[in-house]
């Protein structure tokens, strides 16, 4: 039996208004989460364009003898280390694992993985990842440098009188590779690095000759592509009338040297080649960086103020910051570049951004980024703080 007409036109109506009411609904939704993400959205930009001035305390945790120790962010926490021994700290403070040592003149290279800590001048080399302790090392002669890959391969200069050694090492101890060198030849070693898989040593050289200083950058491949070289020798670089201090890898294929004045960047892997220098004018204060910027602080010249300049891994600098007063201490952690010296901290983000500009509550041993917004974790003589940034 069919419907009337009058119950069929009844019908479309209710079901138009349905469709009407849907429309509305969904609409009036829809206008809500866009007018809720924008509120969202200039709330953070808000708190995130900010100049902080102040700080307040979210917290405290006691660390045992803190002011004798030294501090160093790794892996999400913190290694707090001294003469006596070193620990793993998460980031409530709570204490993760000990190993005891007894270390004169303990100093440490760090990277995502691994850190390995050494005695300068003495012959005692330790490996550790974020669940303790992976090796332990023996040298027959005194420890200079260090430098240690993500899987824990060390290698080291070891003080020699003119004829300094250079020996990489794996967890074990076993000696991998041994490289002598001579300030009569190449030059004296003054700065080593080595990359990620522990494949590719980076050495920094000085030499001097009708007392003219010359650096030399040598990049040696223990993989295949150097298996035929001489001493594994890939690369030189010679830089004559300049003093190179420092040399490091930002990942497995892209690595620097910072010399007095120049930023050199060195691309691939099997032959290492140079991809951008960029000059340098000032004074550098400190060299810093991340697995994706380089950091420079140098103080201007003819002038009393610094200058704070951060370049991409390609060499594209995307930050210049000009300012007074002095920071001993530079670093990036989280995207952000943290300036430091005593209570003193200035905070700026890798876009340019001034987070915080002010004091701590107490003399800043180490200090990195926490989750949750404008949260950071300080260490200092009492130990661990949270701390908030706040107007």
């Amino acid at each position: 039996m069919r419907g009337s007409p009058c119950q069929s036109g009844d019908l479309q109506e209710m079901e138009e208004e349905i469709k009407q009411h849907k429309s509305k609904f969904f609409r009036r939704a829809f206008i809500a989460i866009i007018i809720t993400a924008v509120v969202c959205a200039a709330a953070f930009l808000y708190m995130y364009l900010q100049t902080y001035t102040r700080v307040r305390s979210a917290g405290t945790y006691k660390v045992g003898n803190a002011s004798d120790n030294s501090y160093q962010e790794f892996a999400g926490g913190i290694l707090k280390y001294s003469r006596d021994g070193i620990a793993y700290l998460n980031s409530s403070g709570e204490e993760q694992w000990n190993q005891p040592y007894q270390i004169k003149n303990p100093f440490l290279d760090v990277n995502d993985q691994s850190v390995a800590v050494a005695d300068k001048g003495g012959n005692y080399i330790m490996i550790f990842q974020k669940d303790g302790l992976k090796g332990e090392i023996k040298t027959n002669l005194p420890v200079e440098k260090i430098a240690v890959s993500e899987q824990g391969i060390v290698a080291a200069v070891l003080k020699n009188e003119s004829t300094p050694r250079i020996i990489c090492y794996d967890t074990a101890g076993n000696v991998l590779v041994e490289h002598k060198s001579s300030m009569m030849g190449v030059g004296y070693p003054v700065d080593i690095a080595i990359s990620p898989d522990g494949e590719v040593m980076q050495v920094v050289y000085l030499s001097v000759s009708d007392s003219e200083m010359t650096s030399r950058v040598c990049y040696y491949n223990f993989g295949d592509a150097g298996a035929e070289k001489i001493d594994h020798q890939v690369f030189e670089k010679e830089y004559k009338g300049s003093v190179v201090g420092a040399g490091f890898f930002i990942n497995e294929t892209v690595s620097v040297v910072v010399g007095d004045n120049c930023l050199t960047i060195f691309k691939g892997k099997d032959e290492p080649k140079e991809t951008k220098t960029v000059r340098i004018k000032g004074e550098i204060q400190s060299v810093f960086h991340s697995g994706r910027y380089i950091g420079i602080l140098l103080k201007t010249e003819g002038t009393s103020r610094y200058e704070l300049c951060l370049f991409t891994a390609s060499g594209r600098q995307v930050l210049s910051r000009r300012f007074g007063g002095t920071y001993k201490s530079a670093k990036i952690s989280g995207g952000q570049i943290i300036l430091y010296d005593g209570k003193q901290c200035s905070i700026y983000t890798r876009f340019g951004v001034h987070r915080f500009e002010g004091e701590m509550n107490n003399n800043i041993l180490e200090i990195f980024p926490a989750f949750g917004i404008n949260r950071y974790i300080v260490m200092d003589a009492n130990g661990m703080e949270d701390i908030r940034l706040i107007k």
